[in-house]
């Protein structure tokens, strides 16, 4: 069984689908694929769990697969180059497939060189995490880190079809589920009250990797990314929403070096201080904390030094006219992006004030 989820976007328009048991032949991605050559994109930890369950979904395709480091530090250029090394070599034509077999960092630099090679060729999304599962795979953002901030480096580019093998997380570390939960509570958080509601008392069947609660998170987050990208794909306005909690939490990867926090830990402690920047009700905020903390993620920030908070947050992509601009709440559910903001609350939160 499985359920699908649709991303609007004209004669662009892709599916999401979502269920178990979908890999090992249990969906036919030919369809999604004009020509004969695949190319999966994987890395060294993926690669020898679901590359060969992976193949029957693929019949009658030439596939091959090029395997990269894993982990953000190799979120980079140099990694990408790996991929289009690989498609040169083998001589690829416009009709080849590339296919994102991993997390969020093999998703994003796979999707790049998609829209790098031949200035565009299509891709499929095989998110195994939760994190790419219920945020980086749907979109069509890609790209790679630089060394002075956070995915600088990228292109707008859809997937021809995300597909979500729930299963895959059965072999997903504790750390990396809670990591990708900070993507779920952050979904609630910004525009579904009901769903944050409901993650509070489901938390714990979350953590044990419930079947059902774990779909049902998945597809509405799902959903709710559809819907914002739908509305607004290149990040013109509505969809700088989904980075509640991320000017923050990048500036914590950047600081920290990339991978030594996860993604997902980074935008947990960011959620809480852009709550807090929000002037959100206090009593909001401890909901949020609380979640956080149940979800067994961080709800404060490592120390940074004021003048590296400034730095890294000065490189945000929703930076305009040099001035900062945050996502914030009004309530759990209720957001806005403003670059009106208490100025001594943020210096208070990056320590620029004792």
């Amino acid at each position: 069984m499985s359920s699908t989820v649709t991303v609007e976007l004209g004669d662009r328009s892709y599916p999401i689908v979502i269920g178990r048991g979908l890999l090992g032949g249990g969906f036919d991605l030919a369809p999604f694929v004009r020509g004969t050559d695949c190319l999966v994109v994987s890395n060294e930890t993926v690669a020898p769990l679901y590359y060969q369950k992976l193949l029957p979904n693929l019949g009658g395709r030439d596939v091959s697969c090029v395997n990269l480091p894993d982990g953000e530090a190799h979120k980079t250029v140099a990694t990408m180059q790996t991929i289009l090394d690989a498609l040169v070599e083998s001589r690829a034509n416009r009709d080849v497939c590339l296919v994102a077999l991993g997390g969020g960092v093999v998703g994003d630099i796979a999707g790049f060189a998609a829209a790098c090679y031949m200035r565009g060729i299509d891709f499929i999304q095989v998110p195994t995490t939760l994190l790419a599962q219920v945020d980086s795979s749907v979109g069509g953002k890609t790209g790679v880190n630089h060394a002075q901030g956070k995915n600088l480096i990228g292109a707008f580019h859809q997937p021809q079809m995300v597909l979500i093998d729930t299963d895959t997380l059965g072999t997903l570390p504790d750390r990396e589920l809670s990591a990708g939960l900070a993507e779920v509570i952050k979904h609630g958080a910004i525009c579904d009250p009901e769903f944050f509601a409901w993650l509070e008392s489901n938390i714990a069947a979350l953590l044990r990797r419930d079947p059902d609660a774990l779909e049902h998170a998945i597809r509405r987050c799902c959903e709710i990314k559809a819907e914002v990208v739908a509305e607004d794909e290149r990040e013109a306005g509505r969809r700088a929403i989904l980075n509640f909690g991320h000017t923050f939490g990048h500036a914590i990867e950047y600081s920290q070096g990339y991978g030594e926090w996860l993604h997902g830990e980074a935008v947990a402690a960011g959620m809480i201080m852009a709550a807090k920047l929000s002037g959100l009700d206090k009593a909001d905020v401890q909901r949020l904390v609380d979640l956080v903390k149940a979800a067994g993620l961080p709800a404060a920030p490592p120390a940074i030094a004021a003048r590296d908070w400034t730095r890294a947050m000065g490189m945000d992509k929703k930076v305009k006219g040099k001035q900062l601009r945050f996502v914030l709440l009004k309530a759990i559910g209720d957001c806005y992006v403003t670059s009106d903001y208490d100025e001594r609350r943020l210096d208070s939160l990056t320590g620029a004030v004792a």
